[in-house]
């Protein structure tokens, strides 16, 4: 028989039993690294379970993701859920169906080949004798390794992968249940807040928490370092304590943030590390049409509706915690060096929270809860930041920049490209360094370092430059990154990361491109294609918005185009909106075609597309974190406004499925190409170009005035 290499994920968890379990009443436990945070994955994966198992995806109970017994699949990011952890638990059902059809085949006294599975019952083709998974399940072991010997379906064989299932996690949140560890009531919890500094490196003169220790309610005051803390019988009791110490705390800060107006700028005089990302082609200095820009994002929050929230128990050396991290075994990893104990000895569970696409403060509010914890033995403790935390706090989205240059001849091909980029490192979730990633480790009497931000992790692709080396086809071109150090706010982790600000960048200069050469720019980029997939969805999104056969803007409404393969490895997007500018920019709807590869779930891709068009409208009309020279002020919604209801667009997702392809990873695919189709047509509709994000109407007014 032969035998497959097994997806990277299962070979790290080899276990099958650490993946599937079927019950004698006829459930199938599913367990996965992969965690739910709004994106619909975890019905995704139990759609893919019970095809490959053929049972009813009705029996599938997915098991939220939880250190000691579930595999361990780092971080649920970059848009890889389905393509990492979707293979690796495809394999691994596919190889506990065979051996189950093994047992049945000794059973039935038959050949393996003389059976078929229908919902778990195993049936010889010949006969009515059958067998179901339950009644072998005794008999079967899985506390055994994947071996790569069982083959997944095909395409043509596929029944339930494909179809619109409902999701698994909706029903709990229409209906109101209690899914979100906000909710979470265990028996004699506490409740738990922070007092934060008011700026990044204020300095804690004086401090008395005497009065505060005989507030109603309180149970404890904790204090280490520049971590302040309460304990209390009640979350209202929590609140006050927490007033009150912050009231009685006095702190020395430093001006020493630069000017956030200035920013663009600010980054490029920084201290860099350039990389070449791509050289092909002699520089071209002279042509028909040459065009240079630059274009820039501000620092972006995650702004999540709600705040970060964690439960943690100290009890007889062992510490529980209930979180909602997207990466529970790095998070206890940094737990574990902050308090200097064996990772073994903390388990950490799963439990939805709020949505962020990202690195927002949902670790940090884990050592939160442990660290108050631990001053109440026993006692769970509920943590809750707030909004005000939060916006101040988590990590935010780097502010990027990025220059361009090319020149289209009198052919109308571009026949030279220049990108340059200047970004810090993105990633700076835990578990990945020696000094730990959770803000609290840094506000501790003996605090640790710190650590700098990290561009790239094995097997994955460098964060900053994605989407920076352009898919279209260009014979001489140049792409550089500029690597800064660490930039005095922190950052982490947005949706879409680099990619979202060099697509933006890139699709916004192909339609400059093509304006100071007078070409149709869907037309510029359909000749500098040859991958067909590409050319697949630009066509079926222009098609389907209507942009094919409509005339240019009217003075107030345009419509433009933008596309992207995220990470030029993960799905194929292209979006056309419609925009009216008037006082403000509206955008009037948004149509989007979308290339997954084998689609599990049109429902799931949907969400996703319609979510992300959402998410970077919000980015490009409104979004931007503002500091002064000492703290950062954007703290209240007032502050910092996100889309509203109101004003999110009707969305139109047009699918291209293709079963005998691999799934590819939709969850950013489309952040950045809206982005350049807002722009490029509030271009149309005005003939302003703005390059700098937010579109706010201060920038418009004077781009109108500078036109």
């Amino acid at each position: 028989m032969t035998t497959t290499p097994l997806p990277p994920g299962l070979a790290r968890n080899s276990r099958l039993d650490r993946w599937v379990e079927i019950r004698t009443d006829g459930v199938v436990e599913v367990r996965t690294g992969k965690v739910e945070i709004g994106q619909g994955i975890v019905s995704a994966l139990a759609q893919i379970a019970a095809e490959e198992l053929d049972v009813d995806y009705a029996r599938i109970r997915m098991i939220p993701a939880d250190t000691g017994r579930s595999p361990n699949e780092g971080v649920t990011a970059g848009s890889r859920s389905t393509m990492d952890g979707g293979g690796a638990l495809r394999q691994a059902c596919a190889e506990v169906r065979d051996a189950f059809l093994q047992a049945a085949a000794q059973r039935l006294n038959a050949g393996v080949d003389e059976l078929f599975v229908r919902d778990g019952t195993i049936h010889r083709k010949a006969s009515n004798e059958s067998a179901t998974y339950w009644e072998l399940s005794a008999e079967v072991d899985l506390s055994r390794d994947a071996d790569g010997r069982a083959a997944p379906k095909r395409a043509d064989q596929l029944t339930l992968v494909g179809k619109p299932l409902p999701r698994l996690d909706l029903p709990d949140k229409v209906t109101g249940a209690g899914v979100y560890v906000h909710d979470l009531d265990l028996p004699g919890m506490l409740h738990g807040r922070v007092v934060r500094p008011p700026s990044y490196g204020a300095v804690l003169k004086a401090f008395d928490g005497k009065r505060v220790e005989t507030m109603p309610g309180v149970r404890a005051v904790v204090r280490d370092g520049r971590f302040l803390g309460v304990v209390a019988a009640r979350e209202e009791q929590a609140v006050a304590a927490a007033a009150a110490l912050a009231k009685g705390a006095v702190w020395q800060e430093a001006e020493d943030l630069p000017d956030v107006d200035a920013m663009p700028a600010f980054l490029r005089s920084r201290p860099s590390k350039a990389k070449i990302l791509s050289e092909k082609g002699v520089p071209q200095q002279s042509g028909a049409h040459a065009v240079s820009a630059s274009y820039s994002r501000p620092f972006l929050a995650h702004a999540s509706i709600g705040p970060a929230c964690a439960v943690a128990r100290a009890q007889a050396g062992a510490i529980e915690v209930w979180c909602h991290s997207q990466s529970i075994h790095p998070t206890r990893v940094d737990i574990a060096k902050t308090l200097g104990v064996a990772p073994d000895s903390i388990t950490v569970r799963h439990v939805q929270g709020a949505g962020c696409y990202g690195h927002n403060a949902a670790d940090d509010a884990a050592l939160d809860a442990v660290l108050l914890a631990r001053a109440v033995e026993g006692h769970p403790v509920r943590l809750q930041w707030s909004h005000e935390d939060e916006l101040a706090w988590s990590p935010f989205g780097p502010a990027m920049v990025v220059a361009l240059d090319g020149t289209v001849d009198d052919a109308g091909r571009i026949v030279d490209w220049r990108h340059e980029v200047w970004s810090n490192p993105h990633i700076a979730r835990p578990g990945l360094q020696e000094s730990p990633s959770l803000l609290a480790a840094w506000h501790l009497d003996r605090p640790f370092a710190q650590p700098p931000g990290i561009d790239a992790l094995p097997g994955v692709l460098p964060t900053s430059e994605r989407n920076a080396v352009p898919i279209y086809d260009f014979p001489n071109q140049r792409v550089v990154l500029n690597a800064l150090e660490r930039l005095p706010v922190r950052t982490g982790t947005l949706r879409a990361i680099g990619g979202f600000l060099n697509t933006y960048a890139i699709e916004c200069f192909m339609d400059e491109l093509a304006h100071a050469a007078g070409i149709d720019p869907v037309e510029l980029r359909l000749k500098h294609l040859s991958d067909q997939r590409a050319i697949a969805v630009i066509k079926a999104a222009r098609e389907r918005s209507g942009l094919a056969s409509r005339s240019r803007g009217n003075g107030s409404r345009g419509m433009g185009l933008g596309f992207a393969r995220y990470s030029n490895e993960a799905a194929y997007a292209a979006v056309v909106v419609e925009v009216e500018v008037g006082e403000t920019i509206k955008v009037l709807r948004a149509v989007a075609a979308v290339d997954c590869g084998r689609t599990i779930n049109p429902d799931g891709v949907s969400n996703q597309i319609e979510g992300g068009i959402v998410q970077a409208t919000s980015w490009v009309l409104k979004e931007q974190v503002r500091f002064d020279r000492t703290r950062i002020t954007t703290r209240t919604w007032d502050d910092y406004p996100i889309l509203r209801f109101s004003e999110a667009p009707p969305v139109e997702v047009a699918i291209i499925d293709r079963p005998d392809e691999p799934s590819l990873g939709v969850g950013e695919a489309v952040a950045g190409p809206l982005a350049a189709a807002i722009a490029n047509a509030v271009f149309d509709a005005i003939g302003v170009r703005v390059r700098d994000l937010p579109f706010t109407r201060e920038r418009m007014l004077a781009a109108i005035n500078d036109a």
